[in-house]
């Protein structure tokens, strides 16, 4: 805006930024995305770590109850790790990243709007109010706040 010569697109403006602002996001969600993955292969892994605990069982099968019963046990235990693992542990920590990225991005879309509404000629209040929709309702400023500091306070 400050080396345009001309007058710019409010249009084309919105266009190219909401395109670096998709790009940004898509960017930055591929390590949400790695998380997500290792959640949902790690069962499989538990599954795994069973069937060669029950293989290891089926080698000693000849050994008394308690022995047989220690090794049924170990081999559970790797279905209960991955299990665990990926629902309590990779899945949670997956999603809270996609929240945390979603909520800071929200800054990029508070710019957007700013800048394509003064391009549009709209009127100060109402250009603070269009950025102040996008944000989401647990972190939006009220119209108090918002008020107040426009008037310094």
């Amino acid at each position: 805006m400050v080396i345009a010569q001309g007058n710019l697109d409010a249009d084309a403006v919105d266009d190219v930024m909401k395109n670096a602002i998709k790009t940004h996001h898509h960017d930055e969600l591929k390590y949400q995305g790695t998380l997500a993955s290792i959640a949902g292969a790690l069962p499989a892994l538990g599954i795994v770590a069973c069937v060669l605990g029950v293989v290891k069982t089926m080698g000693a099968i000849d050994q008394p109850p308690p022995v047989l019963g220690a090794l049924i046990g170990s081999a559970l235990v790797g279905t209960f790790l991955g299990v665990f693992v990926a629902y309590g542990v990779f899945d949670p920590l997956a999603n809270r990243l996609g929240q945390i990225i979603d909520e800071d991005g929200q800054v990029y879309k508070v710019i957007n709007e700013m800048i394509v509404n003064t391009l549009r000629g709209h009127p100060v209040p109402l250009v603070i109010e269009a950025a102040r929709g996008v944000i989401s309702h647990h972190n939006q400023p009220g119209f108090a706040e918002v008020f107040d500091g426009l008037r310094g306070k």
